[in-house]
């Protein structure tokens, strides 16, 4: 096989040119093409609720013209505290008619979580949920800089309450606050100055996991924004042919504001929201919208998988299904292959990318490394670098392992308040990512781990990653996650924890000796726990740090 076939994505989409993604000057801009392009289209779904472009635009403006009438300025920031509801792509687009930047908030968070992202992104408006209001946001927002708090109901929009996911829910109204269909419907129709928004303006801060010190908002541009989504459009094809896009991840994830909200702008696609993820009620949606494309992470797919209600029909619109915010084992891509008859493409980015750097290209294989068993991540995005480097900061060639490095249109400016994190994560513009993984000569890059997560057995280094697919390997197995442990005579060992496929039955020891027979002595668990589920972030990504308190 020669190298040019080894990359496919030659003959489907040529070389790029090296200003590729540079379509629009920002995302307001982005957004009001396709508005003009169909404004009578469908811009959301949600439930039994539709929402057309023209409405969004209508509805954002007045929003916009609330905001300006209250005070807001170019570069304030509302923060959204929200789940994958309408109101938050209309507050997103309002925000950036005011000139002003949108902080995407995990409605996870908590009261400590929720104080610290107000008073570190300076919002001066909150928009919340009435229940997040009344259980969180009301005892944060007095010692903020929120000067005016909205809420909303995720109730609005649409007339069918699922009663798995709205059970004994009510509409709210609490002191301090403004009701947000009152505020808007106060101000609709009323003109909004044109803003002055630039490609190198902040269009949102997303706040990284805060897995090595404090979250630390990554300031992601409009020329971020906009060039990720052209990636999705051109190299994903996602709404290809004007297909609804579904939502399957957080909105305030990069993932969901790229991969879902942006790109849906973009096309322009409708898209599709449940509010949250809810296996059989995100199966229901799936029949009901037929989309024809969705990015998320494997673990939520697999949920959808081991649904008592699942069927291959439930998968039978989608064009192109991709995975991103936590590793596929290449046993996980052939179960979801299996189990749909379709390829789920693999990508790979992170806050500070805004979505993708690496994308394995539509219709194209991600191949497995035979000395890892590890499946491929993609190649670099259009216009995009991506180096291998050593402790020292030399490039390494190809083949050998060492830090994935970035520079491209889709990394960020830097992040928001902390130039010391900046220098230190972004030196000259180049993102240093963490994770550690190798490229292959025919320019595929491959995962091998986080690299704080780098397992020290006895002088030898082992990737949780290797053990996890070897476990993938056995047919009881669900989900695993490994991680180093104290060991006296090994300074550290390997542990796993386990959670196994609905009616399968595994011992730990016999999932030790799976491992024992197919991994080098030093790499294979010394102990095994089976549990039920493993803990995972909001986006899917599990959680080894809390495993390790264990």
């Amino acid at each position: 096989m020669s190298a040019y076939d080894d990359r496919p994505w030659l003959a489907l989409y040529g070389d790029q040119p090296a200003d590729y993604g540079i379509e629009f000057g920002d995302a307001l801009s982005m957004f009001r093409a396709g508005v003009a392009k169909d404004p009578d289209g469908v811009a959301l779904r949600y439930f039994d609720g539709v929402v057309t472009r023209r409405e969004l635009d209508e509805l954002s403006d007045g929003l916009a013209a609330g905001l300006l009438a209250n005070g807001f300025t170019p570069g304030d920031r509302l923060a959204v505290y929200l789940q994958n509801v309408p109101q938050f792509v209309i507050a997103m687009v309002a925000t950036w008619k005011a000139g002003g930047v949108m902080v995407s908030i995990n409605p996870m968070s908590r009261v400590r979580e929720l104080s610290y992202l107000l008073k570190d992104s300076g919002a001066t408006v909150l928009l919340s949920l009435e229940a997040l209001y009344a259980e969180v946001a009301r005892e944060v927002v007095p010692e903020t800089d929120v000067r005016l708090v909205l809420t909303t109901s995720e109730l609005e929009f649409q007339t069918r309450d699922d009663q798995r996911l709205f059970a004994g829910l009510s509409r709210q109204r609490h002191e301090g606050t403004t009701d947000l269909a009152e505020f808007i419907a106060a101000h609709r129709g009323r003109e909004v100055p044109p803003a002055q928004l630039g490609p190198d303006d902040v269009a949102f801060l997303t706040y990284t996991s805060g897995t090595t010190g404090v979250p630390k908002g990554a300031m992601n541009t409009h020329r971020n924004v906009v060039f990720t989504a052209q990636v999705y459009r051109d190299w994903v094809h996602a709404g290809a042919d004007g297909g609804a896009i579904f939502g399957i991840a957080p909105l305030f994830h990069i993932t969901g504001l790229i991969g879902h909200i942006a790109v849906s702008m973009l096309v322009p696609a409708p898209l599709v929201l449940a509010y949250r993820f809810e296996p059989n009620v995100v199966l229901d949606a799936l029949l009901e919208h037929r989309p024809t494309f969705t990015i998320g992470a494997i673990t939520a797919f697999t949920a959808l998988l081991n649904s008592p209600a699942f069927t291959k029909e439930h998968f039978a619109s989608f064009r192109s299904v991709y995975s991103g915010g936590a590793a596929i084992s290449p046993t996980a891509e052939q179960r979801f292959r299996d189990a749909t008859g379709i390829q789920v493409h693999n990508a790979y980015g992170l806050t500070e990318t805004t979505s993708p750097m690496t994308v394995t290209p539509f219709g194209a294989p991600s191949p497995v490394d035979p000395t890892s068993g590890a499946l491929s991540v993609g190649v670099p995005a259009p216009s995009t670098i991506v180096r291998i480097q050593d402790d020292d900061g030399a490039d390494l060639p190809l083949g050998e392992i060492g830090e994935i490095v970035a520079e491209g249109p889709q990394v960020v400016a830097g992040y928001w308040g902390k130039p010391e994190e900046t220098a230190a994560s972004l030196p000259g513009g180049a993102l240093h990512s963490g994770d550690v993984g190798f490229m292959s000569p025919e320019g595929w890059v491959f995962i091998v781990d986080r690299k704080k997560d780098m397992i020290n057995a006895s002088g030898y280094k082992v990737w949780p990653r290797e053990v996890e697919d070897v476990l993938a390997e056995h047919p009881a197995v669900r989900e695993s996650a490994v991680v180093g442990v104290p060991d006296e005579k090994r300074g550290e060992t390997v542990k796993a924890f386990v959670s196994l496929v609905p009616g399968a039955t595994a011992t730990a020891d016999e999932l030790i000796a799976h491992c024992k027979e197919r991994m080098a002595a030093y790499k294979y668990p010394r102990s095994v726990v089976l549990v039920d589920e493993l803990p995972k972030t909001v986006t899917g990504k599990i959680l080894r740090r809390e495993l390790r308190g264990r």
